[in-house]
């Protein structure tokens, strides 16, 4: 364990931002974790994952605590089931497809989405109709103020879309250290009526899918969507949909004839804020090192030297004139550093 002075934090985010940390240090185990925590010289320190959840608008005059902990393990096991524990610096993707290669089944559709397993529970990562929370049995954690343990089971997470307790009332108070995953072995659940997927699989020829079937699908859907952040600096989709009220979206219906929804309750759907970015002219959008992904409005991108307040000036514009036009406020998934 080595701390280390005035660190580019670019090759730690997926934006590429450019920021410098007063200092860095990468923890390899959890003892290593704890011990840092306890580091009193150090009073301001941020907890960097993935770091594909994240815009840096300026340097970070704090100690960076890079949270590299891995190791994948069976925990438990049954015929139907399997109970998987994945540390928290492990890649998320690159775990989606241990579980594939190991015929465990319920992760498939979270395929190619970045990041790392200790991040996902925060924003309860989703795609293709399926949630973390679908899947997530528990999580370990150390508490960042005295370095004491503490488990999260599925109900106290309190999971909401793009959201949890670490986003709420435990928001900077925990690193979580390793998430155990409830996973089917056989009979697996398969979820392929949500956005392409069916077309997709047509696509390949493919009548009746496995889980490896459908997590090939939604990387060919992703990769032809979404930019590789190694090639496009990126942190995936920066808004939330929105969640509105049937009332607000029959008004929009009449002027919108081609507006798409999903129902959520009796009294609300929610729309594509991808929609209502492209909607409002920002699609492609260019301006000088950063701007709007040219297929998918929901990605904004950092074309080489972008700054980070230039990236949040651009969203809160793409904030204004979507509530300007449609009277929806879209919220930001990514968290501003």
């Amino acid at each position: 364990m080595y701390i280390q002075k005035n660190i580019s934090l670019k090759p730690f985010n997926t934006f590429g931002i450019d920021v410098q940390a007063d200092y860095f240090v990468s923890v390899n185990s959890v003892e290593e974790l704890k011990s840092v925590l306890s580091l009193n010289d150090y009073p301001n320190k941020l907890i960097l994952g993935g770091g594909s959840n994240m815009l840096l608008t300026k340097d970070v005059n704090a100690l960076v605590i890079h949270v590299n902990l891995k190791g994948i393990e069976v925990v438990n096991e049954n015929e139907q089931e399997v109970y998987i524990k994945a540390y928290a610096g492990e890649n998320w993707h690159e775990f989606v497809l241990w579980c594939i290669n190991n015929h465990y089944g319920g992760v498939e559709n979270l395929s190619l989405i970045p990041g790392n397993v200790g991040t996902a529970p925060i924003q309860n990562i989703g795609a293709y109709g399926v949630e973390l929370k679908d899947v997530f049995h528990s999580c370990e954690t150390i508490a960042i103020e005295d370095g004491s343990f503490a488990n999260f089971s599925n109900a106290e997470c309190d999971f909401g879309y793009r959201n949890s307790i670490f986003k709420q009332d435990a928001k900077g108070k925990y690193i979580i250290t390793c998430v155990t995953f409830k996973l089917s072995k056989k009979d697996h659940k398969l979820h392929i009526n949500y956005g392409t997927i069916a077309s997709q699989l047509d696509t390949m020829n493919v009548s009746n899918p496995t889980i490896q079937d459908i997590s090939k699908a939604v990387i060919a859907i992703r990769e032809s969507k979404l930019p590789n952040p190694k090639e496009i600096g990126n942190s995936g989709s920066f808004f939330k949909n929105p969640v509105i009220s049937k009332a607000l979206f029959e008004k929009l219906l009449a002027n919108f004839e081609d507006i798409p929804s999903y129902p959520v309750s009796d009294t609300e759907v929610k729309v594509p804020a991808g929609w209502l970015i492209e909607k409002s002219g920002f699609k492609g959008k260019r301006f000088g090192d950063y701007g709007v992904h040219k297929n998918q409005a929901l990605v904004l991108v950092n074309y080489g030297n972008a700054k980070g307040e230039d990236i949040l000036k651009l969203s809160k514009l793409i904030q204004d004139t979507v509530n300007r036009l449609f009277n929806i406020n879209i919220e930001a998934e990514v968290n501003i550093i």
